[in-house]
Order: structure tokens, then C-alpha cells, then sequence
């Protein structure tokens, strides 16, 4: 980690942000930034994409910072429903069975199958349409040097080496991150390490897969099938004991392996064979001064919940949100130490449910996974399916949030911390799901007029937040009078729900669609936003 240099600034080109990175992460979080007008500069080592795909599934999350992003209405072509998820063991019977619900509580599917590389050009398109975004490839950042007020940022490009500045360097460079090592940061490593070899295939016809995605927990092979999106599919194998890698890495090995799901040479192209190793670490350190790091570089965790690109993505948004408001001279350097205190606890949370189902599906030692068969029969004739109904992460445990009162001192007792969950409304005739028809960022949402219980001063800082003041009113009531607060009418009647679930009359939403904080009455309205203004401002 490098020492604060104070010397005074050189010219050079600067930026905003410099993402070191440009995969899925690096892009969203360049398409969020951008979209608040910070100028943006991507630096890729590779020339083009890697065309492959990694991850192969995004929640219900993912999808709505993806349509925060831009690119909701561009995705068909690359995604599919989840549908159903089953567990069988070696001898074919169903230990565990998941119907994904079509729109899960934040308004889009709870599990989503994609083509990643799709979704990274759809990502790539939709930054060549902001303004103040460059994207360097093949260039490689060798060498960071942190100042007051920038870093200098040296680049090896074709050309050869150049400087450029940039107020803030977030590293979206992978397991292998370079902005990692740079800072400095030890990486706690939860040794769950398996080796499988992943096969990428296109079947040459159309074949519906019943279920769609399928886990067989076989002591003597745990294997794996699931989309990949439209016409692609994916198969796993793990490497079992005895088995030597030299072996288990090879196209004669893939393609008898495939054999045991009847693919073939002559019914489906095999796209790419490999080994990946699953592991389970987190970054100690995801923030030194102007450097943070996000997505890979500051945790890794194993496929088996397909949390990997959702928790990126969720990092970008968080991240996003804090560096415009300091940007924006409307927060402290401070509230950037909140990113990790935030993010660091659910990708913990993310981690520890990938390992647990992990080691469901990768006991080889057939006493064990007798035992583990007859539990899961046993749960299963007592549900014969189950739902998910949910996101798989906690909400916020600590950052940013409102606690209501000194009689309730745990936030989470008054709903702050829950992810908010999203319906559809309509607004001056116009129906459609919240953040499309009112919009992204702070909202404040009320079951009465808010317009008597906020002072000029409130209104002037919510309004420098780029806050939707919402007055929520049930489906079918009479529209309300004018006023300043937009009048939307809860169609699903998802919001005032909620505010009924925390006996409230307010809920306060931050920009990644957390709730900072609710109002148990109207003259809790104005405490709440103050003491969003006071968190802000000293971050």
C-alpha cells in the first residue's frame, strides 16, 4: 500500500472513476456512475470479451439493478426462467425440489438463467450510450499512486505506458485482483476447494430439460446440469477422490461424462471444457483511501446458490450511490467506510449458504450421504415443495440506518435494513412497477400527504437527494387533492402492506432499495429525514 503523496496536482487527463476491470461488475457499476454524470474510464487488460460464460444465474435482485441500469427491455434474447430446481441422489430420487416463483418480491423473477457473454455486450452497449465513459482494452494498469485529492493511475496500453488521474479507483479485476494486492488487504480463505470440470454445450436441437436445472448429489459422482441461458446449456462434474486431475481434464473425459446425460458429439456442440476450482474467501480490506475494490476482487464464493454476479452487482449499487453524494459535495469521505461495513456482512451471509449447499452436493463418502438422503426424504414428504420466496441474503445489520426510537433500538425491530420490495403502481394513469413508472434513488414513501409535515429545509435537502416524495394511495381510492408530493395508487398493494407490517405511516428507501428507516407517525416524518441528513453528512 503506497503513502499519501501531497505534492500538488500535475496535468493529465482525469476522471471521476477508473474502474480497473471491464466483466459484468466493472460495466454496471460504469453504467451506474455514469447514469448520476460521473465520467468514467474502464481499463481491460483483454481486447475483446471473454466469450464464455461463468455465471449462469442472477436473483430477483440482480434483475431490478439491471433495470435500474437500463437494459431490462434488452435482455430476452439471453435470459430464461429458472423454473425448477431439484436435488436427486445417486439411485434418482428427489431430496429437494424448487419451483422459483415467477415475480418474486422485488417485482421480477426470484432466479433468472443467462448467457453471460449476451449480457456483458447488452452491458457494453448501454455504456457506449452515456456520456463522459471511455473504455481502454487491451490495457493494463501497472502502478497506483494515491494523492490529497486523486491517484495517478499508470496504464500499458499498445502504445505504451501513459498517467491519467482519477478522484477515486475501484478494482473490479477478479480473484487475481492487482488493486487487491495493491492495497494491501489479506484475503480469509474458508477452505471449501473442489475441483470440477464445467462443460459449456449447445444442443443441435431444441430439447426441453425436465427440471431445469438438476443437482444429482452422487457420492460417486456429484454432477450438475443447468441452463445457460436460451440454447445453452451447462454441465458439471465434480473430480472425485482418486481421480488425478491430468485425467479428469481432458475432451475424452468431458465428453464421457456427458454421456451420462445422453450428449453427444453427434447431438450438441461442445463450446468449452475446464476445471474450476470452487473457493470461499473474502477481502479483510475493501477500502484504502481513494481505492476500493468490488465483485471478485473482494470476494469469491462457491457457484452452488449463484450469488457470485448477483453480490457484484449489489456491490456496484451500493457503491454507486455513496460515491455520486460525495461527488456531489452532499457527503462526507467518511460514508464510503460504510461500503464494506454493509456489504462485507451479506456477502458473509451469501458465502456461508453457498457452502452449506455445497457440502450437501459434494459428499462423496457414501455412509455420510446415506445419512444426508434420509434427512432430506424426510423434509421433503413434510413439504413436498418448496417455494422461494425471497432473496437469499439478510437484510442490513449496520451503515446506514434509521433507528426509530430509544424504545426500539434495533433498526431492524421498525423495518430499517429490509430489502424493500417492489409492485406495481399507477401514476396519472400510467401503470407499471415502481422504479419504472416513479424512478430510482431516495424515495419517501407515505400512506398520507406528506406536503404538512415537512419543513422548506427538509424539502431543499430531500430535493438535493434527488428524492420521489410518493403519497401511496390504495388501488381504486379517489385521487387526493394537489400537492407536492406525487400521488401513486398501489396496485398489487405491496407498499402500504409494508407500512402496515412495521406500524408506520413513512418508509424511507435508499437508492439500492434498502429502507433506511420508517415513521411510526407523522411527526416521526421529519425526524426520520434528519437523521438521514445527519448519517449522510458525517457518513
Amino acid at each position: 500500500m503506497s503513502d499519501r503523496l501531497r505534492e500538488e496536482p500535475i496535468p493529465m487527463l482525469m476522471t471521476d472513476v477508473l474502474i480497473v476491470g471491464y466483466g459484468p461488475v466493472g460495466e454496471m457499476l460504469t453504467i451506474l456512475l455514469a447514469q448520476r454524470g460521473l465520467t468514467v474510464t474502464a481499463v481491460e487488460r483483454w481486447a475483446t470479451p471473454y466469450n464464455f460464460p461463468r455465471a449462469v444465474s442472477y436473483d430477483g435482485e440482480a434483475s431490478r439493478i439491471l433495470a435500474a441500469a437500463g437494459v431490462a427491455d434488452r435482455l430476452g434474447p439471453v435470459v430464461e426462467s429458472s423454473g425448477e430446481y431439484t436435488f436427486k441422489n445417486g439411485f434418482g430420487r428427489t431430496l429437494l425440489h424448487v419451483k422459483v416463483t415467477g415475480d418474486g418480491p422485488m417485482g421480477w423473477p426470484d432466479s433468472v438463467s443467462f448467457h453471460q457473454p449476451g449480457l456483458e455486450a447488452l452491458l457494453a452497449e448501454r455504456a457506449t450510450e452515456l456520456p463522459g465513459v471511455t473504455v481502454l482494452r487491451p490495457h493494463q494498469v501497472t502502478a497506483l499512486a494515491e494523492h490529497d485529492d486523486r491517484v495517478e493511475v499508470t496504464i500499458a496500453g499498445p502504445a505504451g505506458e501513459e498517467v491519467r488521474a482519477a478522484r477515486w479507483v475501484v478494482g473490479c479485476d477478479g480473484a487475481n485482483s492487482f488493486v487487491r494486492e495493491h492495497l494491501g488487504s489479506d484475503v480469509t480463505d474458508l477452505g471449501f476447494t473442489y475441483d470440477w470440470l464445467v462443460c459449456d454445450v449447445v444442443p443441435h436441437e431444441t430439447r426441453e430439460f425436465k427440471p431445469n436445472n438438476l443437482q444429482v448429489c452422487d457420492p460417486a459422482r456429484p454432477r450438475t446440469a443447468v441452463s445457460a441461458g436460451p440454447g445453452h446449456r451447462r454441465w458439471e462434474f465434480m473430480r472425485v477422490p482418486g481421480e488425478s486431475r491430468e485425467e479428469f481434464e481432458s475432451v475424452e473425459s468431458a465428453w464421457r461424462l456427458l454421456g451420462l446425460f445422453d450428449i453427444t458429439p453427434e447431438n450438441a456442440t461442445l463450446e468449452r471444457y475446464g476445471v474450476y476450482t470452487t473457493q470461499a474467501c473474502s477481502a479483510d480490506r475493501w477500502r484504502s483511501g481513494r481505492i476500493l475494490i468490488a465483485g471478485d476482487a473482494a470476494h469469491v464464493m462457491p457457484p452452488f446458490m449463484g450469488q457470485g454476479m448477483s453480490s457484484g452487482f449489489r456491490d456496484a449499487l451500493n457503491l454507486a450511490w455513496k460515491l455520486d453524494l460525495v461527488h456531489r459535495g452532499l457527503a462526507d469521505e467518511a460514508l464510503l467506510d460504510t461500503y464494506q461495513d454493509e456489504r462485507c456482512a451479506h456477502v458473509q451471509h451469501a458465502i456461508r449458504m453457498s457452502i452449506d449447499s455445497g457440502t450437501v452436493i459434494c459428499e462423496t463418502d457414501r455412509t455420510a450421504a446415506a445419512g444426508r438422503d434420509a434427512a432430506m426424504l424426510a423434509e421433503l414428504r413434510r413439504r413436498t415443495t418448496r417455494v422461494r420466496t425471497r432473496s437469499l441474503l439478510e437484510p442490513l445489520a449496520g451503515g446506514i440506518l434509521h433507528s426509530r426510537t430509544a424504545d426500539a433500538p434495533d433498526p431492524l425491530a421498525a423495518g430499517a435494513g429490509v430489502p424493500m420490495p417492489q409492485g406495481r403502481v399507477e401514476v396519472d394513469g400510467r401503470a407499471g412497477l415502481f422504479d419504472e413508472v416513479v424512478g430510482t434513488g431516495f424515495a419517501l414513501i407515505c400512506a398520507e400527504d406528506p406536503d404538512g409535515l415537512l419543513d422548506a429545509d427538509d424539502r431543499a435537502f430531500l430535493d438535493s437527494l434527488d428524492t420521489r416524495v410518493v403519497r401511496m394511495a390504495p388501488a381504486g381510492a379517489p385521487a387526493p387533492g394537489s400537492g407536492a408530493a406525487l400521488t401513486a395508487f398501489d396496485l398489487d398493494d405491496v407498499y402500504l402492506t409494508h407500512l402496515k407490517r412495521y406500524d408506520a405511516v413513512a418508509v424511507l428507501v435508499r437508492p439500492d432499495f434498502y429502507v433506511f428507516g420508517t415513521a411510526a407517525d407523522p411527526a416521526g416524518v421529519p425526524a426520520l429525514v434528519e437523521d438521514l441528513r445527519r448519517q449522510v453528512r458525517r457518513g
